[in-house]
């Protein structure tokens, strides 16, 4: 007990310089980013219009905005996307991931084609798939001049279908990611386990499933984390194909808030928005954080 004790005042000041140097971020992080997000929930209980103000009205602000058709319509999207991101996400890049992990010819060329696309802002990529899915001069018009003057496909001008065309961007340009993350975490994989399966004549899907997802769960908790912090904060991609339309048909919360806070000048509202994202966003990972962390602490 007593040795313990004499070794603590050792361990506080090991890796002193490093400690040091971590203080600017350990600030900014407490007075940026918690206190931004302490002040904009203080903010959302007033009725703070052009400029913030402190002048309480309570809960009104959050029942307007649960009271909004408009934002039924942001949550009723944000949903479908985000589950149908998430799961179209993370099975293709793994299935892509799994194909070149066989070592095919020109894999360092498949990869770049697959990733390619990363690389581009979400306003490109908006603007290159707004083009593609115009019915005068994209998919729609190429496949009539072909001779199937019936086909019709122009998702970003049907309100009941236009999440989905924006659904289309968002896997062409995030799937390669989710790829190269997977493929990292196969080429992990200790290559005993792979010839142990095959001598005991376990079929490759049965290898995949049983054996090579459940060690691979940290990567796909990274990929998780990835995928659903940029699901919350859609926007570029929204506005660079629709603008919300047609009406109000693609509007996601993201949008809401930045349309509130800067067009329609109600800091409020604007706010008020953004504390239900933050606290959806919380009512996922706090749980999560608390049995992923909780489980490795108690072994």
């Amino acid at each position: 007990m007593r040795d313990e004790i004499a070794r603590r005042p050792t361990k506080l000041w090991r890796n002193l310089n490093a400690k040091i140097a971590s203080i600017p971020m350990v600030l900014t992080a407490v007075f940026v980013f918690a206190g931004g997000t302490a002040w904009t929930v203080l903010y959302s209980f007033t009725n703070s219009k052009l400029l913030p103000r402190l002048n309480f009205i309570g809960l009104t602000q959050y029942e307007r905005l649960w009271e909004t058709p408009r934002w039924h319509v942001a949550i009723e999207n944000l949903l479908v996307y985000g589950s149908l991101s998430l799961v179209f996400q993370l099975v293709i890049g793994f299935l892509l991931a799994a194909l070149l992990d066989q070592k095919i010819r020109f894999e360092d060329t498949f990869r770049t084609i697959f990733l390619y696309p990363f690389a581009l802002s979400f306003i490109v990529t908006g603007l290159v798939w707004q083009w593609l899915l115009n019915p005068d001069y994209g998919v729609q018009s190429v496949v009539r001049s072909l001779g199937w003057e019936s086909f019709s496909f122009d998702p970003l001008y049907n309100s009941e279908i236009v999440i989905y065309g924006i659904l289309i961007a968002a896997l062409w340009q995030g799937t390669g990611l989710v790829m190269c993350l997977m493929l990292a975490g196969l080429r992990g994989i200790d290559e005993d386990i792979w010839k142990a399966a095959r001598v005991d004549g376990i079929p490759m899907w049965k290898t995949y499933l049983f054996i090579i997802i459940p060690m691979m769960r940290p990567v796909f908790i990274t990929t998780l984390v990835i995928i659903a912090s940029g699901i919350v904060r859609v926007y570029d991609l929204v506005v660079a194909q629709t603008s919300g339309g047609p009406g109000i048909a693609s509007e996601v919360p993201a949008k809401y808030v930045y349309d509130y806070m800067f067009f329609a000048q109600n800091l409020g509202q604007g706010f008020a928005a953004s504390t239900m994202m933050l606290l959806s966003v919380m009512i996922v990972v706090v749980p999560w954080a608390y049995l992923e962390f909780g489980r490795r602490r108690h072994g």
